[in-house]
């Protein structure tokens, strides 16, 4: 298992993210997806992240993502969606002005789920259950 630090705290925090565009149209194309992937890879590390794993389908994306402690997924989220929405719109906006119109690509939501290092909930709920204090005797 490989761990991070920071000044007062060590860590292996990953998350899976999807995001879904809006309306579920089918506007991802090769050549969008490659451009997402410099996106994001570029905006991670303005947020101490590593962009692990990236790739989509026409009409969603999941990208593997290692952070912070001090990363809020939250913020992390609504800036990666609106810078990548942005750029994709700009410089893509031949390909997607008939399925998507004004100022939105993704949907609002997404969906974030923690990734573990092979050790289930179970294993680790086991494990603290486990866990007792030593009796004085």
């Amino acid at each position: 298992m490989d761990f991070s630090s920071s000044a007062h705290c060590v860590f292996n925090l990953k998350i899976h993210l999807v995001f879904v565009v809006a309306y579920r149209r089918k506007v991802i194309s090769e050549s969008i997806l490659t451009r997402m992937g410099e996106i994001f890879k570029e905006m991670y590390q303005d947020y101490n992240a590593e962009l692990r794993e990236f790739s989509g389908e026409s009409d969603h994306v999941h990208l593997l993502v290692e952070i912070s402690p001090s990363v809020r997924i939250s913020d992390l989220v609504r800036t990666l969606k609106s810078v990548c929405s942005r750029k994709i719109r700009q410089e893509f906006s031949q390909q997607i002005r008939h399925y998507l119109w004004e100022h939105r690509f993704w949907t609002r939501s997404y969906c974030v789920i923690s990734v573990g290092d092979g050790a289930s909930t179970q294993v680790i709920e086991k494990y603290i259950q486990k866990q007792k204090c030593p009796t004085n005797n």
